[in-house]
């Protein structure tokens, strides 16, 4: 931007929100109203998407209802093996490793895990399946016959639910993990076998004393990303 552009307030705002977002990986124990995780699911249902056809559908879980989940999927990953809907990378190499790498180490610099401390990597990973103690998490699925754009469409509303929930001064963690056990999200919430699983996204009031909540990761300047032809 030339530096004598006025932003928009609309950009403004924008800006603020996405500069403002981070991944909260503990939350206090506080549920969050229905009201306001109504006004966020509107916010979220605003996203655009092939030929509208909107296909994301969200099961979201509250009081009782996380926490016997949280219970239940724990067991489960204790003893099963991964069976996501979609394949995880088969690796990360170059840039995309170096990124990866600087956000593992930010992390376990702030709780406290050593290089080559594989118990407390471990512990660390299984906090995902304890929802980082969120009181709310909510699974994202998309119709099979859509396809791979029916994934993306879901990741664009993946996208505006984490900035929905920023503005609504809630923390969120967008989480793969999850998705890694599809056939026991389908068991466990009745989904239908017409649905795949496509992330999972827990949410709720973050703990901002928490140091595991303490750092943020870079992004990449424009530059890097984008080519320009002007011939």
């Amino acid at each position: 931007m030339n530096p004598t552009d006025v932003p928009t307030e609309d950009y403004s705002t924008l800006r603020r929100i996405l500069d403002g977002r981070w991944t909260c990986r503990q939350f206090a124990a506080d549920q969050v109203p229905r009201e306001k995780i109504e006004a966020l699911l509107r916010l979220a249902q605003r996203t655009p998407s092939w030929c509208n056809t909107q296909p994301w559908q969200v099961v979201i879980t509250e009081g009782a209802g996380t926490d016997r989940f949280r219970k239940e999927l724990l067991e489960h990953v204790a003893t099963a093996t991964p069976e996501p809907d979609f394949p995880f990378p088969a690796r990360y190499t170059g840039v995309f490793r170096d990124r990866r790498r600087e956000c593992g180490f930010q992390l376990y610099d702030n709780v406290g895990i050593a290089k080559g401390d594989q118990a407390g990597t471990m512990r660390q990973a299984l906090r995902n399946f304890e929802l980082f103690d969120a009181p709310h998490v909510a699974i994202v699925t998309t119709e099979v016959d859509l396809g791979v754009y029916g994934a993306v469409d879901c990741g664009l509303y993946l996208g505006n639910f984490l900035l929905g929930a920023q503005s609504l001064g809630l923390g969120a963690a967008p989480q793969a993990a999850l998705a890694s056990y599809s056939p026991f999200l389908r068991g466990y919430f009745g989904i239908p076998d017409n649905r795949q699983v496509v992330a999972a996204i827990s949410f709720g009031y973050p703990d901002t004393d928490h140091p595991v909540n303490a750092f943020r990761t870079s992004r990449a300047e424009p530059d890097q990303v984008a080519t320009w032809h002007t011939d």
